[in-house]
């Protein structure tokens, strides 16, 4: 015969407090993609500024040299943009759209009007320093790993200024999939090394 099994005891304040933050902290509050995202408190801890607006250090971006970056400086402001979906044949023709090319073209991501800036879903302009806000539109969960440093790379304090390299510091933003890598053979044991 086994015997009854105590009474559970109620959790003490400490104990439940400690099982909040750890839930809290390990993603299990974590708002879906298309929610809204958190507040963060800002720098003099008056306002609060949405996480998306959140400005992040970040170097320029790897196509920022004088002879591609302003794109003003070739892209004539009196010329009319052309929406139509075509292969590039006066400029850019090394760009190829692999990135849901489908749906997708030059103008869904580069502001017609002003071709320095980029645009987001709603209107907004964005300079390419903050082009994470672009991407993480459409790859909320990435956006959201690599804000927490987890993908991508990130450098600095634990719990001070911190320095994020752009999506496109290793995604080319035109065809952002990494080609495959063929495999290589196994590492040579230190011992039957002669």
């Amino acid at each position: 015969m086994t015997s009854p099994r105590p009474a559970a005891r109620p959790l003490a304040p400490t104990a439940l407090v400690a099982l909040v933050v750890a839930l809290a902290t390990t993603g299990c509050g974590e708002p879906a993609v298309h929610a809204p995202l958190p507040q963060a408190p800002a720098a003099d801890g008056a306002a609060v500024v949405p996480v998306d607006e959140m400005k992040f250090e970040v170097p320029p971006p790897p196509f920022s040299s004088p002879d591609v970056f302003p794109c003003s400086e070739c892209h004539d402001a009196e010329l009319p943009p052309n929406p139509k979906r075509r292969a590039l044949t006066m400029a850019h023709e090394d760009v190829v759209l692999h990135h849901d090319e489908e749906h997708r073209w030059c103008l869904d991501c580069h502001d017609a009007q002003d071709r320095d800036m980029l645009r987001l879903a709603n209107g907004t302009l964005v300079r390419f320093e903050e082009s994470y806000r672009l991407c993480g539109q459409c790859h909320g969960d990435k956006y959201r790993d690599w804000r927490a440093g987890v993908h991508g790379r990130r450098t600095g304090s634990w719990d001070g200024p911190k320095q994020y390299l752009l999506c496109v510091h290793c995604h080319n933003s035109h065809a952002p999939r990494f080609k495959p890598i063929p495999p290589r053979p196994a590492p040579v044991r230190p011992g039957s090394i002669r």
